[in-house]
């Protein structure tokens, strides 16, 4: 599968029970998904099969996020969706 065939699989996870994450998640896969490396994209997908009260709590730097996979990602997506 190409990375556009997975952006595009991805645009429905991206569309969450939460606004607040739907304003982030979707923004972030349309403006920077195809130039993250196939490791991040990888992680990003796998980001998006957590919770909802989860990736808010990660994202929005409410808690930490346990596990040291995706702890890059949630920055990145933090830096580039200027969530400070």
């Amino acid at each position: 599968m190409t990375a556009q065939q997975t952006k595009k699989r991805l645009e429905w996870q991206c569309r969450r029970g939460m606004l607040e994450l739907d304003v982030i998640l979707i923004p972030f896969l349309n403006e920077y998904f195809l130039s993250l490396t196939e490791l991040e994209q990888q992680t990003f997908e796998e980001l998006l099969t957590y919770p909802d009260p989860d990736l808010y709590t990660w994202i929005m730097g409410f808690g930490d996020c346990e596990f040291d996979s995706l702890v890059e990602m949630i920055q990145k997506v933090r830096l580039k969706m200027n969530i400070r």
